[in-house]
C-alpha cells in the first residue's frame, strides 16, 4: 500500500500518541508533531504545551469551532481544554528550560545514529531561526522525532552522521516515522516496530547506520 502524504503524518501522529501518560506534560512541535494533539486516547489525562503561551491544547477546531486568537507555535488554529491557561513567552520558556515537560515531539531533517538532530537549517534556503527546538531538546525529559523516513528525493533522513547544523548533540531518544519505530540506545539505532506494510530489509535500505534487532525481533508496527 502506497501511503499519500496525510496517510504518513496520521500514522506517525497516532503512533506516538499511545507513548502518552496520564498526567504527562507534552511539547508538540511544528508539523506533524501537531497532529498528536488528534490521536490523545479517550479519557486520558495529558496537558499540551505550546510555547508560544498556551497549556491545555485541543484537538485542531472543526469550521463552527475556528477562534482566530487561539494558535500553536505553527500558528495553526485549535481548540482549549477545560482549564486551558495563557502566558507570557517568558514563563513559557521557564516551563521548558526548568525541566517540567516529560516529553517533546519535534520534526526532523536529520538524526543521527547517535541521536544528535538537526531540524532547523538546510544551507542556502532562508532562515527562520532554530525556535525553541534547542531549549525543547535540552530541557524536556524524553525526546520523540515525528517525520517522514526518507527526503523527497528519497535520501535517508536517518543517517550516521549528520550534515546539516546541529540542534542538540546526542539528544533523541525515540524515531517514529512511517515506516517504524527506532529506539536510540548506547550501542546504536534499535529497530522495534516496523509497519504492517513494509519489510526490515526495506527499512534498512533506506537507513544510513546499520540498525540493531531485538532478541525476539521487531514487533508490528501498532497504529
Amino acid at each position: 500500500m502506497v501511503l499519500n502524504q496525510d496517510q504518513k503524518c496520521e500514522r506517525i501522529a497516532s503512533r506516538i500518541a499511545r507513548e502518552l501518560r496520564d498526567g504527562y506534560y507534552v511539547n508538540l512541535g511544528i508539523g506533524i508533531p501537531t497532529q498528536v494533539a488528534n490521536f490523545v486516547p479517550q479519557g486520558m489525562d495529558v496537558i499540551l504545551q505550546s510555547e508560544n503561551g498556551m497549556l491545555g491544547i485541543g484537538p485542531y477546531p472543526m469550521d463552527s469551532e475556528v477562534d482566530a486568537d487561539l494558535i500553536n507555535a505553527g500558528k495553526e488554529t485549535v481548540t482549549e481544554l477545560k482549564g486551558t491557561c495563557y502566558f507570557s513567552s517568558a514563563d513559557s520558556f521557564s516551563m521548558i528550560r526548568g525541566g517540567h515537560i516529560d516529553l517533546t515531539v519535534l520534526g526532523a531533517l536529520q538524526v543521527d545514529e547517535n541521536g544528535s538532530l538537526a531540524n532547523w537549517a538546510i544551507p542556502g534556503k532562508m532562515l527562520k531561526g532554530m525556535g525553541g527546538a534547542m531549549d525543547l531538546v535540552a530541557g524536556a525529559k524524553r525526546v520523540f522525532i515525528a517525520m517522514e523516513h526518507v527526503t523527497r528525493d528519497k535520501a535517508p533522513k536517518i543517517v550516521r552522521t549528520c550534515s546539516l547544523p546541529l540542534t542538540g548533540v546526542e539528544v533523541v531518544d525515540f524515531i517514529v516515522t512511517e515506516l517504524a519505530v527506532i529506539e536510540v540506545t548506547p550501542d546504536g539505532l534499535l529497530l522495534k516496530e516496523v509497519a504492517a506494510d513494509t519489510t526490515v530489509e526495506y527499512v534498512q535500505s533506506v537507513t544510513e547506520p546499520k540498525l540493531l534487532f531485538p532478541l525476539d525481533g521487531p514487533v508490528p508496527m501498532l497504529v
